[in-house]
């Protein structure tokens, strides 16, 4: 029986609009995939941590500066696909003519694209048993899902250090006076544990106190920045880091700590050409005070000396012109609000004059957020201990970072992570 035309007509719409259905439901044809960095980001921290593991398997990436909050362009791959939409992580296919239009924004303003080549091998230095403060940066690697490893003095003393692009130091106190929490705390079991834990190490590479056992641990750190490394540091190690190795043939600790008094003359014997970030500093020479030197601007546990948090600025650089330093400040935020460490801040009048001051309060004698070149190497010291815990005191809970995925204070850490994966550029300042 032949087809009457109308239904033939009928059925041939119907099976157009059902194929027009299909053809929306289905994915835009893209090549790529642009994680933006700016308020459309809906985790900031888990984006780097994409970008990581897109590295780490063999994938192209690329970091667009000062575009859309430090934005990553990753290629439209399926499993970056679905380990972004399980994490969270705000996505945005492009197709190939689409990044060339943001190519073209990028290279008539103040932007730049940056390669990144590879993952970095990443070490934290910190204890195996967990000592009553928990480790931003830990915790930052962590929630992100970039994978590190963990060394001590036994493995920094013997030379594992080379294994590693990037290592991060927090709370530790390479003057090895324990940050002088002996004068709270000498009783206290972890106190106590840490003490014979450090006498214990030392007697294993023929140091007779804690003091000396730290100071070949700095120097060897120095080593590794010297010979091409990265560093990164928070809290207590940028200062106490700096003195270590400022006063290696010094005492300049306190006699609970070695058994004998400081040197009255320490400040005119410090050789701070050999420090990275500061010269000039004056020693705190008394056990009862709470403090390592005036490295510290905010002396937060001396209630004399202590002053009031407020917010920092991140400095605007020139993408094109001083892309490292343009790295360590990308972020949604320009104006942070601060918080403590034992070391918080960083005197003015002790940065050496070739020291880049990435972000400081204004109006304000400190810093907070420092970088620096040291031999083949460079360094990153950034002040306070957790950049979500304004007031973070000894045993208090870590900080819950999937309450903070978007922290500002946080994507400053993970600029570091990834500034040693990005191609080397010549810089032109």
């Amino acid at each position: 029986m032949p087809v009457c035309p109308l239904v033939t007509r009928a059925v041939r719409a119907t099976l157009l609009f059902v194929a027009a259905v299909i053809s929306l439901a289905r994915p835009v044809a893209a090549q790529h995939l642009l994680l933006p960095m700016d308020d459309a980001q809906r985790n900031h921290l888990k984006a780097y941590g994409v970008t990581y593991q897109a590295l780490k398997a063999g994938q192209k990436a690329e970091w667009l500066l000062n575009y859309r909050g430090g934005a990553f362009l990753l290629p439209d791959v399926p499993d970056l696909r679905k380990r972004a939409a399980l994490e969270g992580v705000s996505v945005e296919p492009m197709t190939d003519g689409a990044v060339a239009a943001v190519r073209a924004e990028i290279a008539g303003g103040n932007m730049d694209a940056v390669v990144l080549e590879r993952s970095p091998r990443i070490a934290i230095y910190r204890p195996v048993d967990q000592p009553p403060w928990d480790d931003a940066v830990t915790l930052a690697l962590t929630y992100a899902g970039i994978d590190f490893a963990s060394v001590w003095d036994n493995e920094v003393l013997k030379g594992d250090l080379s294994k590693y692009d990037w290592v991060h130091l927090h709370h530790e106190d390479f003057t090895g006076q324990y940050n002088k929490l002996y004068l709270a705390y000498r009783d206290a079991p972890w106190f106590v544990a840490q003490r014979e834990r450090d006498l214990s190490t030392g007697r294993l590479f023929g140091k007779d106190n804690v003091p000396a056992l730290k100071k070949a641990v700095a120097d060897n750190i120095r080593g590794f920045v010297d010979r091409g490394g990265f560093l990164f540091a928070m809290c207590g190690a940028t200062e106490s880091l700096d003195l270590s190795i400022a006063s290696l043939v010094v005492d300049i600790a306190g006699p609970f700590s070695d058994g004998t008094p400081p040197d009255p003359n320490a400040d005119a014997k410090l050789d701070w050409t050999r420090a990275l970030a500061f010269q000039g500093a004056h020693v705190e020479p008394s056990p009862y005070v709470n403090a390592l030197s005036d490295i510290d601007g905010h002396q937060v546990n001396v209630p004399s000396r202590r002053q009031p948090l407020g917010t920092f600025s991140l400095f605007g650089f020139s993408a094109k012109l001083d892309p490292v330093a343009t790295m360590l400040v990308q972020n949604h935020r320009t104006v942070v609000a601060d918080f403590y460490g034992v070391t918080t801040s960083f005197n003015k009048a002790v940065v050496k004059r070739n020291v880049t001051v990435l972000a400081q309060e204004e109006g304000a004698p400190w810093s907070k957020y420092l970088h620096g070149d040291y031999g083949k190497g460079s360094w990153t010291f950034l002040g306070g201990h957790d950049p979500e815990d304004p007031q973070h005191a000894i045993g208090s809970a870590p900080t819950d970072l999937s309450l903070h995925p978007n922290s500002p204070g946080y994507r400053l850490i993970l600029n570091n992570v990834l500034f040693p994966a990005a191609k080397k550029k010549p810089r032109k300042t």
